[in-house]
C-alpha cells in the first residue's frame, strides 16, 4: 500500500539475502525500516511487536526459518529455530501454521538444500499473502457496496474497525482493511471509525495512519465510544480482523472486540470479520480453549506519544503501587458474527460453512 505516495509491503527480501521490515513501534511519529539479520532478530521483532498482526507474524517466522538455515542449516538448529520462533507469541495461529509450513519443507531436504528452499517458500508465503488479503477485499467490497445502496447512496458507509488488521498486520492490502481500500479505489464513500484500541493504540496510531497515508476518510474515537455511535445509527457495519478462528467460527482479537461485537448485536449492525484461511486452527472446536497472551503490565500504566514540543517520549500514566493486568485478546463467540470474509468467499461462522469452503481441512 503507499507511503507518501510510494507503494511498500510490510516485509521484503535485500539483494545481500536478508530481509526489512517495517519498525510498528515507530509509528506514527517516525517511518523506520529495520533490517533482520538472523532469526534471533526475527523472534524479536515478533516478541516485541516490531511486526505485529497474524499474517505479518507469520510472513517474518518463515524468513525467520530461512535465516536460520542460512546461518546453520543443521537438524539441531532447524529444530531450535523452530521452537524459538513458535514461542515468540502464542496466540497468532499464523505463526504455527508458517513455521510448520517451513519445518515440512526443509526436513527432507539435504543441509545444503535447505537455504535457498527456505527464502524461496518464504517468499511464497509473502505473495500469497497479499494475493488472499486482496481476494479478501473483493469479497467484502460486495458488503459495502450492499450498505451503500441500502442508503440510498446518498452518504458515505459508516464503518467501525477495532485493533489494526490493515497492511500493516499482513504483508498488503489487510484483512479488515481491504474491503475498505477496494470500495475507496471504487469511488465509493466509505468513512472509518477507527477506535484508538487501548493498551498499545494500535488503531490510532496504525491504522489512522495508514487510512491516512491511503487517503481514506476517517475519525479515531475512544474503545468506549463504538456502543453510542451505533446507537446513533452512524455505524453501517463492523469490519475487524483475527489471531485466530476456531472450525466453529470463534473469533479471537484483540481485547475488546467482544464488547464491540455485543454492541453491534444489540442494535442490528452486521458485525463481519475478515481473515485468511490460514488464521482458521483446525484444530480447535471451542474458543475457550485458544491460549490468551498476558502482555506486561507497562502497556497499561504506561503510554508514549509526541508532547507539544516535538519530542516523543513515554509516561505513566496510573498512581504508584498500582497493578495493570493486560490480557491482550478475547474470544468472541460465532453466534455474534454476522458472517467471515475470507479469500475464498463469503461464510456463516460456523464448522459447515467453513468446511464447504475449505474441504481440504475438513477432517476433524
Amino acid at each position: 500500500m503507499l507511503v507518501d505516495g510510494q507503494h511498500f509491503r510490510t516485509i521484503w527480501p535485500t539483494d545481500d539475502g536478508v530481509f526489512e521490515i517495517i519498525d510498528q513501534t515507530k509509528l506514527p511519529f517516525s517511518f523506520e525500516v529495520v533490517r533482520l539479520e538472523t532469526a534471533v532478530e526475527a523472534a524479536h521483532a515478533i516478541f516485541d511487536m516490531l511486526v505485529r498482526g497474524a499474517p505479518l507474524i507469520g510472513a517474518t517466522a518463515a524468513y525467520g526459518m530461512a535465516l536460520a538455515m542460512r546461518e546453520d542449516a543443521s537438524d539441531d538448529n532447524l529444530s531450535h529455530a523452530y521452537t524459538n520462533l513458535l514461542a515468540a507469541r502464542p496466540t497468532a495461529v499464523n505463526l504455527r501454521w508458517a513455521v510448520d509450513e517451513m519445518r515440512a519443507l526443509l526436513d527432507p531436504l539435504d543441509p545444503g538444500q535447505r537455504a535457498t528452499a527456505a527464502f524461496a517458500r518464504a517468499a511464497d508465503i509473502c505473495d500469497e499473502d497479499a494475493a488472499q488479503c486482496s481476494a479478501i477485499g473483493d469479497h467484502g467490497l460486495e458488503l459495502i457496496l450492499g450498505a451503500y445502496e441500502k442508503c440510498g447512496k446518498s452518504r458515505p458507509v459508516n464503518i467501525l474497525t477495532h485493533c489494526n488488521a490493515g497492511w500493516l498486520a499482513t504483508v498488503d492490502w489487510g484483512t479488515a482493511t481491504a474491503p475498505i481500500y477496494k470500495a475507496h479505489e471504487k469511488g465509493i464513500p466509505v468513512h472509518v471509525w477507527v477506535d484508538e484500541t487501548r493498551p498499545r493504540n494500535q488503531g490510532a496510531s496504525l491504522t489512522a495512519w495508514e487510512l491516512n497515508q491511503h487517503g481514506v476518510d476517517h475519525t479515531v474515537i475512544v474503545d468506549n465510544a463504538g456502543g453510542h455511535l451505533m446507537q446513533k445509527g452512524q455505524v453501517d457495519l463492523c469490519i475487524v480482523g483475527t489471531d485466530r478462528t476456531t472450525r466453529t467460527g470463534d473469533v479471537c482479537n484483540k481485547i475488546g472486540t467482544y464488547l464491540k461485537a455485543l454492541a453491534a448485536a444489540d442494535n442490528s449492525v452486521p458485525f463481519y470479520v475478515a481473515l485468511p484461511g490460514t488464521t482458521i486452527d483446525w484444530e480447535l472446536k471451542h474458543g475457550k480453549d485458544i491460549p490468551i497472551e498476558e502482555r506486561a503490565a507497562e502497556e497499561v500504566t504506561e503510554m508514549t506519544g509526541r508532547t507539544r514540543a516535538g519530542n516523543v517520549e513515554t509516561m505513566r500514566i496510573v498512581s504508584d503501587g498500582s497493578k495493570a493486568a493486560n490480557p491482550a485478546f478475547d474470544v468472541t463467540p460465532a453466534g455474534l458474527v454476522s458472517a467471515l470474509i475470507t479469500e475464498r468467499g463469503i461464510a456463516m461462522a460456523n464448522e459447515e460453512a467453513l468446511s464447504s469452503l475449505y474441504p481440504e481441512k475438513a477432517k476433524y
